[in-house]
């Protein structure tokens, strides 16, 4: 599905601003048109309106334009959550440029990978972000016509360093060029340019550069705000980051195609976040598993008004999500989705039964098709039974350069083998139950740790529980349990035992428990546990 003119939008108060926008460079200059006085965005150097959005948009676009950005040329960004990532990334966009939205968890190597990989071209970069010294990072990869044969200039956002450029400096390089050579570029673009260049995570191996198209990124992150009913009078708090698809290619774009304001913070901070929220009225917020739990950690510790909060995104258990819902925002959606799939494939809509948006991921979005499919015979399964996610519809274009891993990405008719378990019910919703490479051997018997984690999470006792395969020489693996209790309680582990005996199968009761605190479990750069280390909590 790869639309060549713009797409239909029906009857929504947001359809009026992507309706005649092809591309990412068209939605913007219809929001200055039809709302320049408006917030676009914020951080913390105050507010952009879409109008002055657009302008700043424009100039830097002038500035690459006179360095030799050309279409489909790679722009890096590396910095937090601040304006000037989504100013550069539009910026791209008028010239056909494609954005590497770059981790800013990278280590020296990743980041020469990346960069390499990707043939970034340029690389618009802060000059440090927490403990990250980027300027040495780049540095110490000198000679870049060596390690890095396509970078021609790096540009940092506070002062200049050696070989490097500053950013007022490079803005004002572009200032004599005229608004119609932008234009010119700009109506090149078509809708399946690759706008975006994500890397998957990569915890097992080097990360994938996952291709996203203008019209995917348009149509399918209009229809996640549809499900979370945005409209311009919203305020996105946005505590994740750009860099990650769940920031540029779900939030960013789903706030825009509604023309809702987005309130930036540059990093995740539970009490930062909070104060946002209270100054700027946030009525919508994004946010993964853990920073809600943080976030409904310190409402414990703290009377704050957070009573503006409607909706927004999220994911995790049951559990999680009733507490999100009684004490964060009512109307938060439940999400299932990956890189390769413009954000989500599913969302639960804001008017769904609680119970749904409890226990499902939602139906699929329109323009997609979902089937729950039998990994061994590939046949198609029925309601109610459990098998493999495969999605086709708004799915990426391909990995950069690696036409093996696209063409295995797809089974026969056309469908992204996702590699998540999941079962569809009587009314269409998804209900998630792990990865499909999580699953669990044991004794020839397949366990699905969500189904484990799920019933252990109902544990008066439990505050999160994630569970892992750990070797056995008898039975191949057994099952291990990480669990981190509620504040003040003690450790048991023949009552958590009983309590899964009386809802699970023998082989799926967890043979091994380890208690550990919230601070202990082990991320990935984007804040998700990482499975493939949960067993060293048990050495």
């Amino acid at each position: 599905m790869t639309p060549t003119s713009a797409f239909h939008v029906a009857g929504s108060p947001a359809g009026d601003i992507v309706r005649g926008s092809a591309t990412l460079a068209d939605l913007i200059d219809e929001l200055a048109r039809t709302r320049p006085d408006r917030a676009a965005v914020t951080d913390v150097n105050g507010t952009l309106t879409f109008s002055q959005l657009r302008a700043a948009a424009i100039r830097l676009a002038k500035a690459l334009h006179a360095t030799g950005i050309r279409p489909g040329d790679s722009v890096g960004i590396l910095m937090g959550n601040r304006a000037e990532w989504i100013v550069s990334c539009f910026a791209a966009q008028y010239l056909g440029a494609t954005v590497v939205a770059v981790n800013t968890w990278y280590t020296r190597r990743e980041l020469g990978y990346v960069l390499s990989h990707a043939d970034v071209r340029l690389l618009i970069m802060a000059r440090t972000f927490l403990r990250s010294d980027y300027v040495a990072m780049l540095t110490s990869l000198r000679p870049w016509n060596t390690s890095l044969p396509s970078l021609q200039r790096v540009v940092v956002l506070e002062g200049t360093a050696d070989g490097m450029v500053g950013w007022d400096e490079f803005l004002a390089s572009g200032d004599t060029m005229c608004d119609g050579e932008i234009a010119a570029m700009q109506a090149t673009v078509k809708p399946d340019d690759i706008a975006l260049l994500l890397y998957t995570s990569g915890s097992t191996a080097s990360p994938k550069g996952v291709r996203l198209a203008h019209w995917g990124l348009l149509k399918n992150c209009y229809d996640i705000g549809e499900r979370q009913h945005l409209t311009e009078n919203d305020v996105l708090l946005l505590p994740i980051s750009l860099f990650w698809g769940f920031g540029c290619s779900n939030a960013m774009m789903a706030a825009l195609t509604h023309a809702t304001h987005m309130v930036l913070l540059e990093h995740f901070d539970a009490e930062a976040a909070v104060s946002l929220i209270e100054r700027f009225r946030c009525t919508a917020i994004y946010g993964t598993a853990n920073i809600m739990q943080s976030l409904l950690d310190l409402l414990r510790l703290s009377e704050r008004n957070i009573s503006t909060l409607r909706t927004g995104l999220t994911f995790g258990s049951a559990t999680l999500m009733r507490e999100v819902i009684d004490r964060l925002a009512p109307d938060i959606c439940h999400i299932f989705g990956f890189t390769e799939g413009y954000g989500n494939s599913t969302v639960t809509d804001v008017d769904d039964p609680v119970g749904k948006r409890l226990n499902s991921t939602g139906r699929v979005l329109p323009g997609s098709e979902l089937r729950i499919v039998d990994p061994a015979t590939e046949q198609t399964l029925p309601s109610g039974q459990e098998g493999e996610i495969r999605v086709r519809g708004c799915i990426m274009a391909g990995y950069h350069k690696d036409p093996t891993a696209t063409a295995n990405a797809f089974d026969r008719d056309g469908f992204f083998r996702t590699g998540d378990l999941g079962a569809l019910d009587e009314d269409g919703y998804l209900h998630f139950r792990g990865r499909l490479k999580e699953m669990i051997k044991t004794g020839g018997m397949n366990v699905s740790p969500a189904e484990v984690e799920e019933i252990l999470r109902a544990h008066p006792c439990v505050r999160e529980a994630f569970v892992t395969g750990l070797p056995d020489p008898a039975r191949e693996e057994v099952v291990g349990a990480v669990i981190v209790l509620v504040d003040g309680v003690s450790f048991s582990a023949d009552d958590l035992t009983a309590h899964c005996r009386a809802s699970l199968s023998a082989f799926k009761v967890p043979r091994r428990f380890q208690s550990v605190s919230m601070d202990m479990l082990p991320l990935t750069t984007t804040l998700k546990i990482h499975r493939a280390r949960l067993a060293e909590l048990f050495e």
